[in-house]
């Protein structure tokens, strides 16, 4: 049994009259936040959670809202920490997510497991999608319209937001970190610079992101900052004939250390440098992942970055 460091287990919090947002303080590595929404006979999902533990913690706390039992389960994109967590649901769940996220998810396998060994993952069934869309689709939860619509690539390639319009709450995936260091490495940064127009659009009061604490529309104008500096950097370290561990190096976090995880810097001028390097290429091309990630490990010092889930 591992002694790692964990995070308490999440716990719901009410943003709206059967709108919960399922948080994972302080929401650093693969502590991902969900959403609950409520309906006459039955709950939606946004986002399952990393571990099995944390995904049963998020079936006991939806379902003791008396609502019903968990019938639809959205993801917000492929990665691990917010689909592990299906075979909790799913079957009977329906899985709900893009096109492209499916391919991706069995592309990863459980391959995140690997950077964290100690955390206790517990048993395990990676559960793709059943059902897929390439723009948008909206479901009705009672009366309740939940639209979904594609906004990447941007954290990734399939990224996907969930806009409840008569409650003005948007579940807006990793492209919205709050209090978190954006990651771009598996997207790309203009598209998340893109998808923040997007995002403004829909005039949201609430906004839950994938990570980090329930924010305001602000959490759109500092991501943004911090995504331009990243290119304002990139440019400078492909000018300088410098790599982007080098950049990250030289520049630092800036005033953006208050955020957590801040060595995912690394991770963006890798995809920066790439866009800025080569624009002919398609937005999200494939980067090495586990290299950039141990240069991040590199420019934290040598330590791996902290995962407390």
């Amino acid at each position: 049994m591992s002694t790692a460091v964990r995070a308490p287990l999440g716990r719901l919090h009410e943003l709206a009259d059967g709108v919960h947002a399922f948080l994972q303080p302080p929401g650093g590595w693969c502590l991902s936040n969900a959403g609950v929404i409520a309906g006459p006979d039955g709950l939606v999902l946004v986002d399952t959670a990393a571990t099995r533990s944390r995904a049963e913690a998020l079936r006991t706390e939806a379902e003791g809202l008396g609502r019903g039992p968990v019938k639809t389960v959205v993801n917000t994109h492929s990665h691990g920490d917010h689909v592990f967590g299906n075979c909790v649901f799913a079957p009977p769940a329906a899985v709900i997510s893009h096109e492209l996220a499916g391919p991706e998810m069995e592309a990863a396998g459980m391959g995140l497991r690997s950077l964290w060994p100690d955390v206790d993952w517990g048993e395990l069934t990676l559960t793709p999608p059943t059902i897929t869309f390439a723009r948008s689709l909206t479901l009705l939860v009672g009366d309740r319209a939940v639209e979904l619509h594609h906004v990447g690539p941007a954290h990734s390639t399939n990224d996907i937001v969930v806009w409840l319009p008569d409650a003005r709450v948007l579940f807006a995936g990793d492209v919205a970190l709050p209090g978190c260091t954006p990651f771009c490495l598996m997207g790309s940064v203009h598209g998340s610079l893109a998808a923040l127009d997007r995002l403004r659009g829909f005039g949201a009061e609430t906004v839950v992101g994938g990570h980090g604490q329930v924010s305001g529309p602000e959490v759109f104008d500092q991501t943004e900052r911090y995504l331009r500096r990243i290119l304002g950097l990139a440019r400078d370290g492909v000018a300088a004939g410098i790599t982007p561990l080098e950049t990250s190096r030289q520049h630092g976090v800036g005033d953006f250390g208050a955020l957590l995880d801040p060595e995912r810097l690394v991770g963006n001028l890798h995809r920066a440098f790439l866009e800025i390097q080569r624009p002919d290429l398609a937005l999200g091309t494939e980067i090495d992942v586990p290299e950039v990630f141990n240069e991040m490990v590199q420019f934290n010092d040598g330590r791996l970055p902290t995962c407390l889930a």
